[in-house]
């Protein structure tokens, strides 16, 4: 029982750190004048990727590359469909956000560079810095676009952050970095415990408990902003996110210590992440309005693949 609810500590600090950080970034970047849409770029887009940026590095430092990347991967495939799949159910998720076709279509292109290069069984500090240059391009890009009229960037809570008092920012700042550090800590120790306890393999335990549960964040806010009939200003957001996995985590990681990938990724994860990839883009080219059935059978897929990833089996 220890292992679970070091775990579960862990992804409740993860999530209230995340959602400090963020608060105490925008609060001062609004102080110093920074444009909204620089905001939205980095510390927003970014801060909601802050629980899987810790938990990977934490891994990654542990020996435990397995949960890194399964991390990455399983989260990418998590706001694919739980993320996107969730708030269908409740109201037409609009995919009609400006960018999102250029956007999606980078993020369906970095996951095949992902792919790709995890096909000889190791990341390193070349990938890594490889990685780094295409989110800077990346990001450099967006901006340009954004500041000629195509603003992308996701939606702040104005009240909670302009109203935010220097002081208290920095204070929201240095809770939320180190909610985060520890927060990641325990994540993996109990994600860890667990594989041992039930005999599971690390890369299934990040890539489905590990990775939903740092997920959670951009799960609480897709709901809340679909209960507001605005779930379409999530998708920035999901395709955002998915990019900053790839590009910043894996990035990030890979420069400071190599990692090892798993072949059993190659089985049925790394495919079903580029596949729900794809999925999200011809979403976007259609700009269709995605409701109740399609979120039925995204959070149907996903659950299923739960079962597969957790031990219940290929089917046949």
């Amino acid at each position: 029982m220890l292992a679970f609810a070091t775990l579960i500590a862990g992804l409740v600090l993860l999530t209230v750190a995340g959602d400090a950080l963020v608060r105490g970034g925008v609060a001062i970047a609004r102080r110093l004048g920074v444009p909204e849409i620089v905001v939205g770029l980095t510390i927003i887009s970014m801060g909601t990727s802050a629980p899987e940026l810790f938990v990977s590095l934490e891994a990654a430092l542990k020996g435990s590359s397995d949960i890194s990347v399964g991390n990455v991967v399983g989260s990418n495939i998590a706001n694919a469909m739980v993320v996107l799949g969730l708030p269908a159910l409740f109201a037409a998720v609009q995919m009609t956000e400006p960018g999102i076709r250029r956007s999606s279509s980078f993020m369906l292109g970095m996951t095949l560079i992902l792919i790709l290069l995890a096909l000889d069984g190791t990341l390193n500090w070349i990938d890594g810095l490889v990685f780094l240059a295409l989110l800077v391009i990346y990001l450099l890009y967006s901006l340009n676009a954004a500041r000629q009229g195509r603003a992308e960037a996701p939606h702040i809570d104005h009240d909670a952050a302009g109203t935010m008092t220097v002081p208290r920012a920095l204070i929201f700042l240095a809770l939320g970095l180190g909610g985060l550090f520890f927060g990641g800590q325990l994540t993996v120790d109990g994600a860890l415990a667990i594989a041992g306890m039930f005999g599971l393999a690390e890369t299934a335990v990040g890539t489905t408990i590990v990775a939903l549960g740092t997920t959670l964040p951009e799960v609480a806010a897709t709901l809340a902003a679909s209960v507001r009939g605005s779930a379409g200003v999530a998708i920035g957001n999901i395709i955002g996110s998915n990019i900053f996995n790839i590009l910043g985590i894996l990035g990030l990681v890979t420069v400071i210590t190599p990692l090892t990938i798993d072949p059993a990724l190659f089985t049925l994860d790394m495919w079903l992440m580029l596949a729900a990839a794809a999925l999200l883009t011809i979403f976007a080219y259609a700009r269709k309005p995605l409701y109740w059935p399609v979120g039925v059978l995204l959070c149907a897929v996903y659950i299923g693949y739960l079962y597969v990833a957790l031990g219940g089996g290929l089917p046949g």
